[in-house]
């Protein structure tokens, strides 16, 4: 069958990245096919644009997953493990201290996860993508938003030039948890999860809207990283939602986010248009720096994969994408 144009968004959540990085390594792994082969365009919000950048800069998805697995404890300075009394008291006390820290400004610093992701990273820049990318960030400063992306269209000419290592952290930079991220130009950028934390409208409207591909041409492939059971109580004040409302609004805006991906490519039971893979999972289970987690996080990610290889492969992994050639300004090059 033709694939026409095959779209990915992949949404933020901090270590939760490891379901969507789990998912893909899986699919890899099972086909022998390397995801950003068979993909036109590519989005991720915060922790799903890092992945995202991997993916551009012709990582296998399996070493995505193994950086979640090697340096998650490490970007939020915790221990994998606990093997005495001492650390378990030690480890308690530097967590509790951080939560307080939170009240008054972000829980960590950034300097273990741009090292982190230097390593990975290294100074390649957006425009070595191979892949068209879409990575949202906000700017704190402007209240603007800033969608970093690569030169898939005649316009683009600025973002090319960004080093991945602060695309990656300007778009992580999750409000209390880790500070902005200033470019060198001194834009002062915010997680974009702060407005679209689930990508997949905005990766259709960038392929509508920008890019002129028709959308019956159009599947979208929606990876999330668990979605909580939440309830949230009736009428409500600031008592009751204050620990809620980061929650209702990420909710509402994914469900926004995946309605305007419906409309748009006129999706419908009958003429499937995306597939949506994410973990519903109780109230608390898991958090954006749960790393004593991560084994349970591999494990469903894997499991979501194995389920879904039947109905993702025929539509997204049969012939691969036609080659991404960017557009350069006269007079410039990658240099």
């Amino acid at each position: 069958m033709t694939n026409g144009r095959r779209l990915l968004a992949i949404d933020g959540g901090g270590i939760k990245g490891v379901i969507p990085a789990a998912f893909l390594a899986t699919v890899e792994d099972a086909t022998g096919k390397r995801i950003a082969d068979h993909f036109d365009l590519i989005a991720g919000t915060s922790t799903g644009g890092i992945i995202a950048l991997g993916l551009g800069l012709g990582l296998p998805a399996r070493d995505i997953l193994d950086f979640y697995l090697e340096h998650g404890p490490r970007i939020f300075d915790q221990e994998p493990t606990l093997p005495s009394l001492f650390s378990r008291i030690t480890s308690l006390a530097r967590g509790r201290a951080r939560s307080a820290k939170q009240f008054f400004g972000p829980k960590y610093n950034a300097a273990a996860l741009a090292a982190s992701l230097q390593a990975v990273f290294g100074d390649r820049t957006l425009g070595d993508a191979g892949t068209r990318l879409v990575i949202p960030a906000f700017d704190r400063q402007r209240r603007e938003l800033h969608v970093f992306k690569t030169a898939h269209h005649e316009k683009l000419v600025m973002d090319w030039r960004e080093r991945a290592v602060d695309v990656a952290l300007a778009t992580a930079a999750a409000p209390t948890y880790l500070p902005e991220h200033k470019l060198g130009s001194g834009v002062p950028l915010i997680d974009g999860g702060v407005w679209a934390n689930n990508p997949t409208g905005l990766v259709v409207v960038e392929a509508i809207g920008v890019l002129n591909w028709s959308r019956e041409d159009l599947h979208v492939l929606s990876l999330g990283c668990s979605e909580e059971l939440s309830s949230f109580p009736e009428n409500g004040g600031r008592a009751a939602l204050a620990s809620k409302v980061a929650d209702l609004f990420m909710a509402g805006q994914s469900r926004a986010s995946l309605g305007t991906a419906k409309l748009l490519t006129g999706h419908t039971d009958a003429n499937r248009r995306l597939f949506r893979y994410t973990e519903v999972v109780p109230e608390g289970m898991f958090c954006l720096d749960a790393v004593g987690q991560i084994e349970n996080l591999k494990g469903i990610g894997t499991s979501l994969a194995r389920h879904a290889l039947p109905e993702i492969t025929p539509v997204f992994l049969g012939t691969p994408r036609d080659p991404f050639t960017p557009f350069r300004p006269s007079g410039t090059s990658k240099s």
